[in-house]
């Protein structure tokens, strides 16, 4: 018996004022904009597409339909190597809709790394190390590694959701080194919180300090899948997984519905 968890994260219209001042700058990044054609709207859309009347649609209703405006980047959505940079260890970078669907349906393993709640820290090679020791399992290649925040958990509009531990350059790298094809989280973000690097760059103008754990996959291909859900419900491993994104000609990411396969 096979069973099938979704670790998509649910793509929910939100009023931009209920999102705390400091956070809107992330808007169209958190929430879709969506305009929602109902069965009245779209009875005048067909009545002049059909030169007819609404006595001739039943019981006076046509199609619902819905304008949706969403950035590449918005919700569950796998980065292509194209978001970090032209070039990947030196050859061109793949837009999201060259990445063969092969190197997409992966063994998954997840790690836990919730003792790094809410505290905005590093996500360290130790910490890593640490996690894989625990369910006692070695990376191979073209695994897709899974971090375990639990911060899925929080509403869009709560702070603290914005608290989540990151990656950085070398742990980045690590993951990649040990065979780690793709590298998901269930955090907004792969790095470390982006007030949390502005604040270090302003204080030491180290350009090291900037988006470091996706500036690492211009050296190394590893596709970043973020802001996964119910990591929490899965085997630590011996699971597979499927993240297919919408095929975005020539895009650098593109949401995408994925999916876990978890023998019972």
């Amino acid at each position: 018996m096979r069973r099938l968890i979704d670790l998509t994260r649910p793509l929910v219209a939100v009023p931009e004022d209920a999102f705390p001042p400091a956070l809107r700058p992330l808007y169209r990044i958190l929430a879709p904009t969506i305009d929602f054609v109902d069965h009245k709207r779209g009875a005048a859309i067909m009545c002049q597409l059909f030169n007819c009347t609404t006595e001739d649609l039943p019981e006076g209703e046509g199609w619902a339909e819905d304008d949706i405006s969403i950035s590449s980047h918005l919700g569950t959505h796998v980065d292509a190597p194209w978001h970090t940079g032209s070039k990947t260890a030196g050859q061109p970078a793949k837009t999201i809709d060259q990445i063969p669907l092969e190197d997409l349906f992966c063994d998954g393993v997840v790690l836990d790394v919730t003792h790094k709640k809410c505290t905005a820290q590093p996500i360290t090679i130790d910490d890593l190390q640490k996690a894989l020791a625990k369910i006692n399992y070695s990376i191979k290649p073209g695994d897709a590694v899974m971090l375990h925040t639990d911060h899925d958990k929080f509403e869009l509009t709560d702070p603290a959701r914005y608290t989540y531990p990151g990656m950085t350059r070398e742990s980045t790298l690590w993951l990649a080194g040990q065979g780690a094809k793709v590298a998901g989280t269930d955090a907004l973000g792969w790095d470390r919180p982006f007030a949390v690097m502005i604040a270090e760059f302003q204080k030491t103008r180290r350009k090291e300090s900037i988006w470091d754990a996706h500036y690492a996959c211009r050296d190394v291909e590893l596709y970043v899948v973020q802001q996964l859900v119910n990591l929490d419900k899965l085997p630590p491993h011996g699971f597979q997984v499927c993240f297919f994104p919408i095929l975005l000609v020539g895009a650098s990411a593109a949401p995408a519905r994925v999916v876990a396969f978890v023998d019972s």
